[in-house]
C-alpha cells in the first residue's frame, strides 16, 4: 500500500509537455511491463481476506494513471486531427503497377472470340484422361500406328490414364451427351513427350473445333476456316489445303497460310517455303460418330485443331517457343499494350 501511494505521488508530479514524455509515461505506468501491471501481479501474494480491498485500491490507482495519461495527451495535442484544408485532394494518387495478359492468353482469347461470332460455344474437359476418350473413341484402337505420332505421358497403365495429347477428348465427351446439333470450340493445354527446343515443347495449347448437324459438308469447313484466317491474320493472307491423314477425320487436310512475315518470299519462320502450316482439319469419321452414339447416316460434321503457340510466334515475331513458359518478366512486360 505504501508503494502504491508512492507511485501515486510520482504520477501527480510527473511533468508531460511533449509527445516523447507522454510515451515515456505510458510505458512506465501503463505498458505491458509497467508498474501498474506489476502491482496487479502482486495480488496472488495478498491474503484472501485482503484481496478484495487490495483490488479496489489497484483499480483506483489504474484509473488515476489512465486519467493522467488522457489529460496529458489532450494537452499536448496528440489527439488533434489535421485540418481538412491541409490536405490537397487534387494531388495525383500513388501509381499502382498492374500486370498484363500472357501472349498465349491474348492469342487464345482472340481465336475464341472469332469463333464465338460464328456461333461456336466454348467447351472444357479434363487434362488427365482415360484411353477411351483420348484415343479409342477417336478411331485409334490399341496398336494403331497413328498412336506413334503422339508421344504420350502415361500416368497409369492397365487401365491407361494419361495426360491428354489433344483437346479432342472434350469433343468426344460433348458428343456422348447426345445433344445435337453441336457447335463447339475446345481451348486448353495438352501434353506430348517431345524434346524441348526453340520450335517445340512438352506442353502447349490448342484450340479445336467441332460442328455436327445434318448435311454438313467440307465446303462449310473451308468457309469457316477462310473467315477465321482473314479475321486472325488479315485479308491479304492466302490459304491452301493439302490432303493429309488423321484417323478421326475422312477426308482430312492440313491448312497452310502464306507467311506474312516475308510475304511468301521465304524466311526462317516459314523455313524458306513461303507457307506456314497452322492447323489440321477434316470431316468427322463415321466410326467416331458411331462410337459416340450418333447416327452417321443422318448426321455429319467437321473438326479442326490448331496450336496457339505457332500463331503467337507469327503475330508477335517471337523466335523461341520456350519464352512463353519461362516467366521472364522482361519478356512478358512487352505485351502490356497488346490486344
Amino acid at each position: 500500500m505504501e508503494q502504491i501511494e508512492s507511485y501515486r505521488k510520482e504520477i501527480e508530479g510527473y511533468q508531460i509537455s511533449n509527445p516523447q514524455q507522454l510515451e515515456e509515461f505510458r510505458i512506465k505506468f501503463l505498458g505491458t511491463k509497467g508498474l501498474t501491471k506489476s502491482l496487479f501481479a502482486e495480488i496472488k501474494n495478498v491474503p484472501n481476506e485482503k484481496k478484495k480491498e487490495f483490488g479496489q485500491v489497484l483499480n483506483e490507482f489504474k484509473q488515476f494513471a489512465e486519467e493522467k495519461f488522457e489529460n496529458a495527451k489532450a494537452s499536448t495535442g496528440i489527439n488533434e486531427t489535421p485540418a481538412v484544408q491541409e490536405l490537397d485532394l487534387s494531388l495525383p494518387g500513388d501509381p499502382i503497377q498492374i500486370g498484363s495478359r500472357h501472349p498465349i492468353t491474348l492469342v487464345r482469347n482472340r481465336m475464341v472470340s472469332i469463333f464465338q461470332r460464328l456461333g461456336f460455344s466454348v467447351a472444357d474437359g479434363p487434362e488427365i484422361e482415360d484411353d477411351w476418350h483420348n484415343f479409342t473413341a477417336l478411331n485409334l484402337p490399341e496398336n494403331h500406328p497413328a498412336r506413334d505420332m503422339q508421344d504420350t505421358f502415361y500416368i497409369h497403365q492397365n487401365p491407361d490414364w494419361l495426360l491428354r495429347t489433344h483437346t479432342s477428348n472434350v469433343q468426344i465427351r460433348e458428343m456422348e451427351k447426345g445433344k445435337l446439333p453441336i457447335r463447339i470450340i475446345c481451348p486448353g493445354r495438352v501434353y506430348r513427350n517431345e524434346t524441348v527446343s526453340a520450335r517445340s515443347h512438352c506442353f502447349f495449347h490448342q484450340v479445336e473445333g467441332l460442328y455436327i448437324d445434318e448435311n454438313v459438308s467440307f465446303a462449310d469447313l473451308k468457309q469457316t476456316l477462310y473467315f477465321f484466317v482473314q479475321e486472325m491474320f488479315g485479308k491479304d493472307v492466302k490459304v491452301r489445303f493439302r490432303p493429309s491423314y488423321f484417323p478421326f477425320t475422312e477426308p482430312s487436310a492440313e491448312m497452310d497460310i502464306s507467311c506474312f512475315i516475308c510475304e511468301g518470299k521465304g524466311c526462317r519462320i516459314c523455313k524458306h517455303t513461303g507457307w506456314v502450316e497452322i492447323l489440321g482439319c477434316g470431316m468427322v469419321h463415321p466410326t467416331v460418330l458411331e462410337n459416340c452414339g450418333i447416327d452417321s447416316n443422318k448426321y455429319s460434321g467437321y473438326a479442326f485443331g490448331m496450336g496457339v503457340e505457332r500463331p503467337a510466334l507469327l503475330l508477335y515475331d517471337v523466335n523461341d517457343i520456350r519464352l512463353f513458359s519461362e516467366n521472364d518478366a522482361r519478356f512478358l512486360k512487352q505485351f502490356g499494350s497488346a490486344v
